[in-house]
């Protein structure tokens, strides 16, 4: 059975509350809930969600050392500034999808921008939170 980790930065514990015209009404825990239900029996899912980058980064490190298969990330505005976390994932050498709940090419110009990109294997962007369930789908492929 695969180990795959979902991990959500800055803010996403507020899904649901914040800005639902964005983001939707659907909360962390509801979504950590459907991701078990539809994938629980062919994977080991780990959740993890901080508001600040060095846990996120210490995060990083200790699934690679747990020998993960992989990780889903939605690093949120942190994406946009982290060289720390875009330097965690790439020595962590763990196959990454970073994910975007909305498409952050039709937002402000300053989230065009991902600084941890290049160090994930895929980007999925705009398809609300189907993109977790996308980028499971795809680890699990690998």
């Amino acid at each position: 059975m695969k180990k795959i980790a979902i991990l959500n930065g800055p803010n996403l514990d507020r899904l649901g509350k914040r800005e639902p015209e964005i983001y939707g009404h659907t909360t962390l825990a509801d979504l950590e809930q459907a991701l078990r239900a539809e994938f629980g029996a062919v994977a080991q899912l780990e959740f993890f969600q901080s508001n600040h980058e060095g846990a996120l980064i210490d995060k990083v490190a200790a699934l690679a050392d747990a020998k993960f298969d992989g990780l889903v990330l939605n690093a949120g505005a942190l994406t946009h500034t982290s060289v720390a976390l875009r330097d965690a994932l790439l020595g962590a050498h763990l196959p990454a999808v970073e994910v975007h709940i909305s498409n952050i090419y039709k937002r402000e110009e300053f989230r065009h921008t991902s600084l941890t990109a290049p160090a994930c294997i895929a980007v999925i962007t705009g398809l609300g939170l189907e993109g977790y369930h996308a980028a499971i789908r795809f680890l699990l492929k690998r």
